[in-house]
């Protein structure tokens, strides 16, 4: 298919625009540009770059289904004892099930030892993140600091902050949600705030309100409880935006956005390193699909 941006179209997003021309959802737009099968003027374009006048957009055809893509990951901090690496989002950390695709664990055993004390399953995995949730893990090498890992985990004393867009404005800057977690009474393949659920405390700070009904927000764990951070967000009805299992009035924002997941991203990650006892603190920028969420809700009136 081949496109041609008119001088009245000029200055458009390149998804925004494409949506347009094909008579496509904008998240299809997306996912054509994403996977390389657009291009202007016979180059691959991002989709936030502006299209001009005259330029020619053209769709290649799709290649048939291909096997399930191994897992991917970048490693941001490494030495012989530990390593934290940027799960990205649509990646299993360990097997549960018949996950698709190779998980986290079997992607980082083939570059790293990783610590038989974990288990057979899921060796040096001190912690997870939900499949749809990108950013920082730190995973243990040795048994010694992947056992020192988990202590620090129990005792709170390793700090991780995430970055996540909700639907809602604050009346403050900032709050604590203490409310117990367990399994939901009426689905309990769902998580929920019930009373004889186990103690959970999540801590927010408003970074920033956007098109008067959406909020950025710092948040940080002070337990680890399953899907935490989106139970206590729906419950304060602020759910984050793209999370079709907690978020029901969060979904019809998704798509505008171009988002196939929540916007939902482990940013920070600061602990006392187990062995040489110094203090290891990393932080992961957002991935493109949260960075181009953020870009198409600033636009919006």
């Amino acid at each position: 298919m081949r496109f041609v941006v008119s001088s009245t179209d000029e200055g458009e997003r390149l998804d925004a625009w494409l949506a347009s021309a094909g008579h496509f959802s904008r998240a299809e737009a997306q996912r054509l540009i994403d996977t390389g099968l657009v291009t202007v003027d016979g180059k691959k374009a991002k989709k936030s770059v502006r299209v001009a006048g005259s330029q020619l957009v053209e769709i290649t055809k799709e290649s048939p289904a291909t096997s399930a893509i191994p897992a991917k990951f970048a490693i941001r901090y490494s030495d012989e004892h530990l390593a934290v690496v940027s799960k990205p989002s649509s990646v299993v950390v360990h097997p549960a099930g018949k996950p698709r695709g190779t998980t986290l664990v079997e992607a980082l055993s083939s570059v790293m030892p990783l610590a038989p004390a974990g288990g057979a399953e899921r060796p040096g995995i001190v912690h997870r993140l939900d499949k749809g949730t990108s950013g920082l893990l730190v995973v243990g090498k040795t048994d010694d600091a992947y056992r020192g890992l988990v202590a620090s985990m129990k005792k709170r004393e390793i700090k991780r902050t995430y970055r996540a867009l909700v639907i809602g404005k604050f009346d403050v800057p900032g709050g604590r949600i203490d409310a117990p977690i367990g399994r939901g009474a009426r689905n309990p393949t769902k998580m929920a705030v019930v009373g004889a659920g186990k103690a959970a405390v999540t801590e927010f700070r408003v970074i920033e309100e956007i098109a008067g009904r959406l909020s950025l927000l710092d948040i940080s764990l002070v337990t680890g409880r399953t899907h935490q951070v989106r139970v206590h967000l729906s419950h304060i009805e602020h759910p984050v935006v793209g999370d079709t299992t907690y978020g029901a009035k969060a979904r019809s924002l998704a798509e505008t956005l171009g988002l196939r997941r929540p916007f939902l991203h482990a940013y920070a990650l600061e602990f006392i390193h187990p062995i040489s006892g110094i203090e290891i603190s990393v932080t992961d920028p957002l991935p493109e699909d949260l960075v181009s969420a953020l870009e198409i809700a600033r636009e919006m009136q």
